[in-house]
């Protein structure tokens, strides 16, 4: 006896994301990427109305919101260093030893 499946794979469901947590990680990528602070974006309203602790962790696991997040670590990492090279080409000092 053979079973037949109209819509394809039977535990094609398994392997979808719900649209809830589509829509989260879209708006969480869109305030991170218009310059506010992960924490803050997390600490949204609109974030803590719409998700649980558990669905906030699991953004973590996507890799679109790693690889965003990464990116602008990375950047600002450095830029940061940049700024610290900078200003170590600045006029060097030498100490000398104490004369004996």
């Amino acid at each position: 006896m053979r079973i037949w499946f109209k819509e394809g794979n039977p535990f094609g469901f398994l392997f979808v994301r719900p649209r809830r947590e589509e829509y989260l990680s879209r708006y969480v990528l869109r305030e991170y990427a218009r310059g506010r602070s992960l924490q803050e974006v997390l600490n949204d309203p609109y974030v803590r109305n719409r998700s649980t602790p558990r669905e906030r962790d699991r953004l973590f696991e996507r890799p679109d919101v790693v690889a965003a997040i990464g990116e602008r670590s990375v950047a600002d990492l450095k830029q940061a260093l940049a700024g610290v090279h900078a200003d170590r080409r600045g006029p060097v000092v030498r100490l000398r030893p104490p004369a004996a």
